[in-house]
């Protein structure tokens, strides 16, 4: 992330609630995830429609539909997990590729105009607080991105 070690990522305090499921790298598993955020978000009081529900069920879109893409090993999930805790909603992503990382926060060109792909990190870039990719053990990556809630 691109806070320092003491930053808003390591300052969650309890009780933290957490979410964590797998889905098939489908186009079907994206969309059952995003769909899956929302309706965690609003048992956990954060309503349907609301900024912060909508930014975290485009944020799940974008990192599960990159997943089932770019991630995809035939017959292997990719998983979401889903952490809120002290003002914080943190979204992991995680899949089995871990030779396809994809560029770091903010060093990906903007594409062409007429381009068909390469908005979802932009959007990532624009929509969460921070976001990184981290290793996932013992095989993959998973991608983070948090976002500070005002309440």
């Amino acid at each position: 992330m691109t806070t320092s070690p003491a930053g808003p990522a390591d300052q969650l305090t309890a009780p933290a609630r957490t979410f964590t499921q797998r889905f098939s790298s489908t186009p079907r598993g994206a969309r059952l995830a995003r769909h899956l955020t929302a309706h965690q978000l609003d048992a956990w009081g954060i309503p349907y429609g609301t900024v912060d529900s909508d930014t975290a069920a485009l944020l799940v879109a974008e990192l599960a539909a990159n997943a089932v893409t770019h991630g995809r090993v035939p017959g292997r999930d990719f998983e979401l997990a889903l952490l809120l805790g002290g003002g914080l909603l943190r979204i992991a992503v995680s899949d089995a590729r871990g030779e396809r990382r994809p560029p770091w926060p903010g060093a990906r060109p903007a594409p062409g105009p007429l381009a068909d792909t390469g908005r979802g990190l932009l959007l990532v870039d624009a929509l969460a607080a921070r976001w990184e990719v981290r290793d996932r053990v013992p095989v993959g990556k998973t991608v983070v991105a948090e976002l500070d809630l005002p309440h």
